[in-house]
């Protein structure tokens, strides 16, 4: 699903006061973070991550795989924050402008 810039504005201002929900260590993206990532997203469907490490080029290969990975869409992404929404199909939660 790919969200309009008007869907994505709507949710970066929910996401603005969100807390973050899934942190990447140093290990770095890892079957166990997916799993819990893709949990986190059925539950909320906009999640706040935020992720370690200084090198910008190997945070946004990792804001790319956990996308890719969860099949979600990036909202936003500010240094070391990362926003994801995917719809929950069986309860969205979520109801976007057109």
């Amino acid at each position: 699903m790919s969200l309009s810039s008007s869907q994505k504005r709507y949710l970066r201002g929910i996401a603005h006061t969100l807390s973050p929900v899934i942190m990447v260590g140093n290990k770095g993206v890892t079957t166990t973070l997916i799993g819990e990532f893709s949990t986190a997203l059925d539950r909320h469907e906009l999640v706040k991550v935020k992720l370690a490490g200084d090198d910008r080029d190997v945070r946004k290969q990792q804001i790319a795989e956990l996308a890719d990975s969860a099949k979600a869409d990036v909202v936003q992404t500010i240094g070391h924050i990362a926003c994801y929404f995917r719809r929950n199909a069986d309860e969205p939660k979520i109801a976007l402008p057109k």
